[in-house]
């Protein structure tokens, strides 16, 4: 498997903790050296491990907090 790098640009904020304390986290991240997108996942302690996520994009990330708003509605 391939070797990924990824640099969190911008730490957003922590959704949850697990009692385990892994974190549910919003941030930009660089994955492979390439324009930062939003970035939702689990993780570890230390960050040493990563959960699965969802990436997106400014638009997406605008888009996203539209469909939020008018669920409180």
């Amino acid at each position: 498997m391939a070797d990924i790098n990824y640099e969190i640009i911008e730490h957003i904020g922590v959704l949850s903790e697990s009692p385990k304390g892994w974190t549910k986290e919003l941030n930009r991240v660089s994955w492979n050296d390439r324009e930062p997108k939003y970035d939702l996942r689990d993780w570890a302690p230390g960050r040493e491990k990563m959960g699965k996520g969802v990436t997106l994009s400014t638009e997406e990330i605008g888009k996203l907090k539209e469909v939020l708003q008018s669920m409180s509605s």
